[in-house]
């Protein structure tokens, strides 16, 4: 009982609940089950629709005894994906295999392009007004191809396509704060640019706490890889499931808030923004303040330190290819 409660107060809000439809894709998978968990437990989720190609019956059951309101159905099988999408307000994709050790995310983007494309065909014709939040890697990839996915289909909103990259900026107050005694939740470091590698940049200089440069440069390269620590702790048996899930449900709690009506929330996300486009990246991240209509306002990435500007421009360069990629899978399709 009272971790339920625990749970669930973490997710309160001060607006009026009407609750929402929230379809998760890959939802018997690694990320995809303790995710449902989180989601089942919000109390702003009223429907949670599970599919996943084996087990989403079974995972489905499971989460349903769960004593709190929100109503689980489970669907297997390309044949059940309409069912599973139909009315939802925002769709949740962890679709996809994980990463093994030595492996880094772009190695995934075969399997997982397919994957991802043909689960946004589902939602551009089953669901074409959801919120799509992409968590499926490589990110900065798979973002792309559901943007041309949905404009072939003419339902592209911008407003409403979303790159989780809340476990970049999860990892980093963690890390910063275990140097510095600090509780991390109290630490809040603005991480901007994709989500792979070079392309996660942590903007430290903005967070008011003195850094040594050594200390800079390191805790920035282990924001970029701090992926790999637990694929090569899991040794060959997965990557980050467990934080990706908790990282992928914040963000979809932020979002529900922002779809209730409340003001102010900010949130890191991988979306279509001008920030970089000059340079020639249409996708970027940055703190994204959320609202009823999703994306509300863009933030633009702020002062950076000549060590950051250095980064921002390896990291740009990084994401150009990767978007070119995502797109190019799609039109070349």
């Amino acid at each position: 009982m009272f971790a339920t409660q625990l749970f669930r107060r973490s997710f309160s809000s001060s607006v009026a609940m009407h609750g929402k439809k929230v379809a998760v894709l890959g939802a018997a998978g690694g990320i995809g089950q303790p995710l449902s968990l989180l989601l089942k437990l919000n109390p702003l989720v009223s429907e949670l629709s599970l599919y996943d190609i084996v087990n989403t019956p079974g995972v489905a059951a499971d989460l349903s005894h769960i004593n709190t309101p929100a109503k689980v159905t489970g669907h297997k099988g390309a044949e059940s994906l309409g069912e599973a999408l139909t009315g939802s307000d925002v769709i949740v994709i962890p679709a996809g295999v994980p990463r093994k050790p030595g492996m880094t995310r772009d190695d995934l983007f075969n399997t997982n392009a397919n994957i991802v494309k043909t689960l946004a065909e589902g939602a551009a014709k089953y669901a074409p007004k959801a919120h799509l939040l992409i968590i499926s890697n490589p990110v900065n990839s798979t973002v792309p191809i559901v943007a041309e996915v949905l404009k072939k289909h003419g339902v592209f909103d911008p407003a409403r396509l979303f790159g989780v990259t809340s476990l970049d900026v999860v990892r980093a107050s963690t890390f910063v704060a275990a140097i510095k005694g600090k509780n991390p939740e109290d630490v809040h470091v603005h991480v901007v640019g994709g989500h792979s590698g070079v392309t996660i940049l942590p903007l430290l200089s903005q967070t008011g706490i003195k850094f040594t440069q050594d200390e800079i440069e390191k805790l920035t390269h282990r924001i970029q890889y701090g992926g790999d620590e637990v694929v090569k702790a899991k040794d060959g048996t997965g990557s980050a499931t467990l934080s990706m899930a908790q990282a992928g449900a914040r963000f979809t709690n932020s979002l529900l808030k922002a779809l209730e009506g409340q003001k102010g929330i900010v949130e890191p996300t991988f979306v279509f923004s001008p920030v970089a486009q000059k340079e020639g990246a249409d996708f970027f991240a940055t703190n994204v303040e959320l609202g009823t209509g999703g994306v509300a306002k863009i933030h633009p990435v702020g002062p950076m330190s000549d060590y950051e500007q250095k980064l921002y421009a390896e990291a740009v360069v990084e994401l150009k290819k990767n978007i070119a990629k995502g797109v190019q899978f799609v039109k070349g399709a």
